[in-house]
């Protein structure tokens, strides 16, 4: 496409997102003694979102989630904090995607190049919604440019579209049982966006690849998807990594709910293999099924807890609807539960 004709082409389509604004858009999903608790336990100053539970390091990840969060927040002042860190200290390919790793402890902060495509796809879509709601077409040109470089990394393994998890070190070239990817990655709620903002992708494959390949790849007595999963014939553990439904697994079925998935005997079949009988969430062995890990921190709980509202009407349990900091990353996932609740869900709430 020529450069003017694409150019007038995104601005419309910035325009009509802006245009899609309704008072909906407007109200918060996170309430605000909730989001300042966040704030104060994982947002520094200078807008790096810490990762207490990894080092105190900070990530592609975390700066997406911490953006996504302040937009449902309605904080546009926290937004902006948050973006000024990302952009300047993340934002230094040149292809514009973003380093995954910031480490306060290193000099450089910086010492490896390579991105984490979930931490570009939650900045994206972070940067498209909070473009959209207060009408600033600046973070929707940052998110379009970021939705075409995520675009450069989907490609297709026997007929699958799938998205590398990271520009270098998965591919067929970089690993014997490559491509490996990571299902987790797959944030559908956000390829409708990029549909708008980056059209020349067939976002709506990717997105329906990506639900067909998590089917496929559930795998061993409860049936969950290993945390790395190896394309190179069919879906199975990678080499070199844990045999295990872990951390970053845990969060599926919420990425699921959140985009308006309503595949029911997914989403009960996830809930089941990763909860113990006790109510826990575990990290499981793929393998034999065994519990590795029972996590009982409420950001991981509510997870099936909200599968369970949203499939059989199971109000949330009373102490998970109440929300303190713990660590980052079940916090984050606490609040995104909470927030999609809130939306869509009140009656989970009641």
């Amino acid at each position: 496409m020529h450069a003017a004709c694409r150019g007038a082409s995104l601005a419309a389509a910035f325009a009509a997102l802006i245009a899609t604004t309704t008072m909906a858009d407007a109200q918060a999903s996170i309430r605000p003694t909730d989001w300042a608790a966040y704030q104060q336990s994982f947002v520094a100053p200078d807008g790096r979102v810490i990762d207490d539970g990894n080092g105190d390091i900070s990530h592609s990840e975390s700066q997406g989630y911490g953006l996504l969060l302040a937009y449902l927040a309605n904080d546009m002042a926290g937004f902006d904090l948050i973006w000024s860190f990302t952009r300047t200290e993340l934002l230094l390919r040149d292809d514009g995607l973003s380093v995954w790793k910031w480490d306060p402890a290193a000099t450089p902060h910086v010492t490896d190049p390579n991105n984490a495509t979930d931490g570009d796809i939650l900045i994206a879509y972070a940067l498209a919604l909070a473009g959209r709601q207060w009408q600033r077409p600046e973070l929707l040109a940052s998110s379009s440019t970021m939705a075409e470089a995520i675009a450069g990394l989907i490609g297709t393994q026997q007929g699958r579209t799938v998205i590398m998890p990271g520009a270098v070190g998965y591919g067929t070239d970089d690993r014997p049982d490559g491509p490996v990817v990571n299902l987790s990655y797959w944030i559908f709620e956000a390829f409708p966006v990029f549909a708008e903002i980056a059209p020349d992708t067939d976002w709506q494959a990717v997105s329906n690849d990506g639900i067909a390949l998590l089917q496929q790849s559930l795998l061993g007595p409860r049936r969950l998807p290993p945390e790395w999963l190896s394309l190179q014939t069919r879906p199975r553990s990678a080499d070199g990594f844990p045999e295990e439904f872990g951390y970053n697994a845990l969060r599926i079925p919420l990425y699921l709910l959140r985009a308006g998935v309503t595949d029911d005997a997914l989403l009960r079949t996830l809930a089941d293999g990763m909860s113990t009988e006790t109510g826990e969430v575990a990290i499981v062995d793929i393998a034999t099924g065994n519990v590795k890990t029972a996590l009982a921190d409420p950001g991981y709980a509510i997870i099936p807890a909200l599968v369970g509202c949203v499939l059989e009407a199971t109000p949330i349990p009373r102490a998970l609807q109440r929300f303190e900091p713990t660590l980052y990353y079940p916090s984050t996932l606490h609040l995104l539960s909470l927030s999609y609740a809130t939306q869509a869900h009140p009656e989970c709430l009641e």
